[in-house]
């Protein structure tokens, strides 16, 4: 796991300073090693290449293992951020054909794998990772990400100038980026409390969408999507996945079924232990976390597991985290914490954010004490929610999808003056305003799943945007993406489609972009092995009306645990971390978040922002008319852009 940078200059010197600058920029990604090499390509056209990359140090931990890694044979340079788990097996392949290896690390087969099969190595790969190599012999770059999106890359182009980097602060840093402030990031993160990819907040960087890969060459940049949940995929996998509309009988289909999926899990789990280092397990008493610890029990394995404890019994969850960890017989850590400790967190988790986001305290904050614990490589529960249809959305959104059919059959002469009379008389809500927007749908995207994870409304958004209704092009750039989403969905049952369009968008934007950079901030690997992307692909493949129960959440992941986890824990109401904010906003932190809301006028925010609008966020939210969560996204926002758009 790792922070990586490059630069290319076409025609352009590489300036060493800031390559170097950058690259110790990514420290806290990789604190245990630093390299950066700077390239010269004279043909065609005379090319510079600078890469950085900082080491945390997982697999393989001799300076063998060092990055930038150069293979001799072809000339190629690679820096990698990630794990490929399946990397001794690719090897082993690779070696049957004849290459040869002088590291143990998974760096130099995803090095080798690229020299002997090109673009046709990423179909290879099991794992997370976000990888550049520069062909010395073609005279390009060649840059992925990975198939589910759990590492980040981002990158900008301009005339002289390529940059890539794991952050967006790292692109900033370098002083090649401008300052200013991307529209279509902006309407993303008032929908939605993150920025959704390929869009940021800064205007010219953007990231590689997952699945995705791109090349550099002679100045041009291009892209090609490899992989993808739904449709073909060039993924090797002897995995033959059934129609959806095949007629079955249901009991034995479902029951080899479930011994699939269990087999599927138990590999994706085992995979994943692969480390020079103890790995630990989040282990919050929920069913994914639990699942994970069940899976390795029954894989001879004791895990040690790590619990965050509050002292405050309403917000405790250590009753069913004690009750997994002695049904398993784990080495279990429970890291007693406060409110008030969380309270204390939320300035530095602030910092840490590569991008804005009004979710992520509780990661930094789990994160900083695990790590604090002495555990690099943490297995974490993450996506189970979204594979195996643990939220409440996978209810309520197909209900609200067949009341819309319906409500697109009344004649618009009828709909609108409805809509209005609803909007004007229904108590003001944050429940009520989607209401209205899917009733009066009056452009942009409000397909009942957006609502139910939107923040601001359209009509909102018009207020606190004065320019959204104007600047046509930045709005169509901003629903582009869940357009493309949507679009590729309808093609699913409703609860699948639901599945696909929660691991496209809230998973991959906010859960584990805020994953990645919260956990880095203290150099430790979260590993995700319910979205292993092999298993993922094949619960999508599994009809929807299966993965719903009215006695057993998420009934496919329980049943193919066999019995393992007890009812205490099977039916105990979901919880998470949930912390007091309703309250902090209204008592310690209502005089900061006040000052800088009566500010947001200011500073980068100052030309787009219509401050009367978002006092009235303010005012709405002590008056009970809308959730915490809508000013404290703007709060959020208003201390990203100070610290890293101002000029």
């Amino acid at each position: 796991m790792c922070g990586i940078f490059g630069i290319i200059g076409f025609n352009a010197r590489v300036p060493a300073e800031v390559l170097e600058r950058a690259t110790q920029s990514l420290a806290h990604r990789g604190p245990d090693d630093s390299g950066t090499v700077i390239l010269r390509d004279s043909a065609p056209e005379a090319v510079e290449i600078g890469l950085g990359n900082r080491r945390l140090a997982i697999l393989d931990l001799s300076p063998l293992g060092h990055q930038p890694m150069n293979d001799p044979a072809t000339g190629n340079w690679i820096v990698y951020n990630g794990e490929v788990y399946n990397f001794r097996e690719v090897r082993a392949k690779l070696e049957r054909e004849g290459l040869h290896f002088s590291s143990l690390s998974d760096t130099e087969v995803i090095l080798k794998a690229y020299s002997h099969w090109g673009e046709q190595c990423l179909h290879e790969f099991r794992g997370m990772f976000a990888f550049a190599i520069w062909d010395a012999p073609r005279h390009r770059l060649f840059a992925a990400r990975d198939p589910m999106g759990i590492k980040p890359l981002y990158y900008c182009h301009s005339d002289r100038y390529f940059m890539f980097s794991s952050e967006v602060r790292t692109l900033l840093g370098t002083g090649l980026v401008p300052r200013r402030l991307d529209p279509a990031g902006l309407v993303n993160y008032l929908s939605f409390g993150s920025l959704y990819d390929p869009n940021t907040l800064v205007e010219g960087v953007n990231a590689l969408l997952p699945g995705c890969y791109l090349t550099w060459e002679k100045g041009q940049v291009k892209q090609a999507q490899y992989w993808d949940l739904i449709g073909p995929t060039l993924v090797n996998s002897d995995l033959v996945e059934p129609s959806h509309h095949q007629a079955c009988d249901a009991g034995t289909e479902r029951r080899e079924l479930e011994s699939q999926v269990a087999e599927m899990l138990d590999e994706s789990v085992r995979m994943q232990l692969v480390s020079d280092v103890p790995v630990g397990v989040f282990l919050s008493g929920g069913i994914d976390s639990s699942a994970l610890v069940g899976i390795l029990s029954r894989n001879g394995k004791r895990p040690s597991t790590f619990s965050i404890v509050f002292r405050e019994a309403d917000y405790s969850e250590a009753e069913y985290s004690r009750a997994i960890a002695q049904q398993f017989r784990t080495d279990h850590h429970e890291i007693t914490v406060s409110q008030s400790d969380f309270f204390a967190a939320i300035a530095p988790a602030i910092h840490a954010m590569d991008l804005p986001t009004m979710d992520g305290i509780n990661t930094y904050f789990v994160s900083e004490r695990t790590r604090a614990a002495g555990v690099k490589v943490a297995l974490s529960g993450l996506g189970g929610d979204e594979v195996f249809a643990g939220y409440s959305s996978f209810r309520t959104v197909p209900r609200v999808e067949r009341f819309a059919n319906a409500w697109e059959h009344i004649p618009r002469a009828v709909r609108a003056p409805l809509a209005n009379i609803f909007g004007a008389i229904a108590p003001s809500s944050d429940q009520n305003r989607k209401l209205t927007a899917l009733a009066r749908n009056d452009g942009g995207i409000v397909h009942p799943y957006f609502l139910s994870r939107m923040l601001f409304t359209p009509e909102q958004q018009n207020e606190l945007l004065p320019e959204r209704k104007t600047n046509s092009a930045a709005f169509l750039r901003a629903e582009k993406s869940l357009s493309e989403s949507l679009s590729r969905a309808l093609s699913l049952d409703p609860v699948n489609r639901v599945s696909y369009l929660e691991t496209r968008c809230y998973m991959l934007n906010t859960l584990l972009r805020d994953s990645d950079f919260m956990s880095m901030a203290h150099g430790l690997e979260v590993r995700v092995p319910l979205i292993d992307h092999r298993l993922a692909r094949r619960i999508l493949a599994v009809p929807g009306s299966w993965k719903l129960d009215a006695e057993i959440p998420k009934p496919l992941l329980v049943r193919a645990l066999g019995g393992q986890l007890p009812d205490k824990i099977i039916h105990r109401k979901k919880q998470g971390f949930t912390l007091p904010f309703e309250h902090w906003l209204r008592d310690a932190l209502r005089p900061v978040v006040e000052e800088s809301l009566r500010k947001i006028g200011d500073g980068a925010l100052g030309s787009v922002i219509n401050q009367p609008a978002a006092l009235r966020v303010w005012a709405d939210f002590l008056e009970g008319r809308t959730s915490w969560s809508r000013p404290w996204s703007l709060y959020v926002l208003q201390c990203w852009c100070q610290q890293h758009l101002s000029s």
